[in-house]
């Protein structure tokens, strides 16, 4: 007795895919939607690592100007000290900040 499996037809005028099967494929293409969106505009996204490196390196050279004069004004401090007096940069301080000047000059308009 081989008897074939019977066939379940579908009713007249319904074709395609079952309502779950389509509902269950826009749910997961809003998914992947959400995880893409959240991957490049997210927190942590593409846009924003790029961003935070190009602040990175604003601040990197930012720091190094700042390293720049911080030795800068050791140097001066330094060459201002009572171990190390500078007799030339201490002459032009003190015209700069007092306003002096020595007799033999002449101040020009």
């Amino acid at each position: 007795m081989n008897r074939a499996a019977p066939r379940i037809e579908r009713p007249a005028g319904r074709s395609g895919l079952p309502l779950g099967a389509v509902v269950y494929f826009f749910i997961m293409l809003l998914l992947g939607l959400y995880f893409a969106f959240a991957a490049v505009q997210g927190p942590s996204g593409i846009l924003r690592q790029v961003q935070l490196t190009a602040d990175t390196a604003d601040l990197v050279a930012q720091r190094d100007g700042l390293t720049a004069q911080v030795a800068q004004m050791r140097n001066l401090t330094r060459r201002l000290s009572d171990d190390y007096l500078d007799l030339d940069l201490l002459d032009e301080r003190a015209r700069d900040v007092l306003g002096l000047i020595r007799a033999d000059e002449l101040i020009l308009p």
